[in-house]
């Protein structure tokens, strides 16, 4: 009989089924034990809740002749028990739909559209890390917390790279080529564009990290770009501000052959520029890709000359006076003249120390 209570959709088949194998083995009806109703409860879920129906699956224990007939009474009964659960159960998704149909109180605010806008700030920045507004994930060198290498952040590992992109420690983020898996050609990773250049750094494709000079945002000077320090030069490599990417040498820390950088090959060149290596800047024609002419190299212009020298262009060689600056002898002239003003301004100025007298001098 637990059975039966088990198998809902059975029950009534499997109880006519007990009492007619009772009756088989020749028990006396009067003998039998008072009668139970047996109650099944269903139980259904669905997407729009739960419903519980109970089901009347009732039937006495009776002899064999009754078996068959109340087993078949008792599963049909079940049969409709579920269907109760079933509607009781879809009746509470248009309840929910009448309580959010319901007028919102006048002190409550709207739910935002999108869940991302809550963690955005006014500069349609992460909120967390944005410098403006002060963003608790951020460090007190104004970085994310987790990737500063001076805070020793637990993205960073102990070779103080990230450890998703350190080839040493096996980083997550390198693909079989040991590359950045998102910018990786080979792999055709997702953070490349059609034109086989990062997305965001690609001019044809007017990526995001583009300014409107056609040049890296962080690297504009015309922009005042992030990565830009007061003496305009990049923050990293920077020898006045004791730039971060520099080693001992007063070089850039991976391109230092006395420090062993990572972008030095076997063959003491940069690797990207090692015919022998096969670097990524050479091009088919065994040149820097960005300087052939024949693969339309990043360093020449629409007229086919180099950008700083083109005079249509205005490039930054080209001076004043229409000539290229480090041959143009006005410019040459007139820096000379500087430099002898400034020389003999610094003259008077140790000439009028000399010159003070002692007791004016020391106050």
């Amino acid at each position: 009989m637990e059975a039966a209570l088990v198998m809902v959709g059975g029950l009534g088949v499997t109880g006519g089924m007990c009492v007619g194998a009772a009756a088989a083995d020749g028990l006396d009806p009067s003998n039998r034990p008072p009668r139970k109703k047996l109650v099944a409860r269903v139980i259904v879920k669905t997407d729009g809740g739960g419903g519980e129906e109970d089901g009347g699956g009732g039937f006495a224990a009776t002899a064999a002749p009754g078996g068959g007939a109340q087993g078949a009474l008792g599963a049909a009964m079940g049969a409709e028990g579920a269907r109760g659960g079933r509607k009781r159960a879809g009746s509470t998704a248009p309840e929910a739909d009448r309580a959010a149909k319901q007028p919102r109180p006048s002190g409550e605010a709207p739910a935002p559209a999108d869940k991302r806008a809550a963690f955005l700030c006014p500069h349609n920045r992460q909120r967390s890390r944005c410098k403006e507004c002060g963003g608790a994930g951020l460090c007190q060198h104004k970085r994310v917390r987790s990737a500063c290498r001076e805070c020793r952040g637990p993205s960073i590992c102990e070779h103080n790279r990230r450890r998703s992109q350190c080839r040493d420690c096996g980083g997550s983020g390198l693909c079989p080529h040991q590359r950045h898996r998102s910018t990786c050609k080979e792999c055709g990773g997702p953070g490349l564009c059609v034109h086989k250049r990062k997305r965001s750094e690609c001019k044809d494709c007017g990526g995001s990290g583009i300014c409107q000079h056609r040049r890296q945002r962080s690297r504009c000077k015309e922009c005042g770009g992030a990565s830009l320090c007061q003496h305009n030069r990049r923050k990293s490599t920077c020898k006045e501000c004791g730039g971060v990417g520099l080693c001992p040498h007063k070089r850039e820390k991976n391109r230092c052959k006395d420090c062993g950088g990572a972008s030095i090959c076997q063959h003491e060149r940069i690797r990207s520029r090692c015919k022998e290596c096969g670097g990524a800047s050479i091009c088919p024609h065994s040149r820097i890709r960005s300087s052939c002419r024949e693969c339309g190299g990043s360093i020449f212009c629409e007229h086919q000359r180099r950008k700083s020298r083109c005079k249509e262009c205005g490039g930054a060689s080209i001076c004043e006076h229409g000539r290229e600056r480090s041959a143009c002898k006005q410019c040459r002239q007139a820096t000379e003249d500087q430099e002898a003003a400034e020389e003999k301004d610094v003259k008077d100025a140790d000439d009028a120390d000399d010159s003070m007298p002692v007791g004016l001098e020391e106050l």
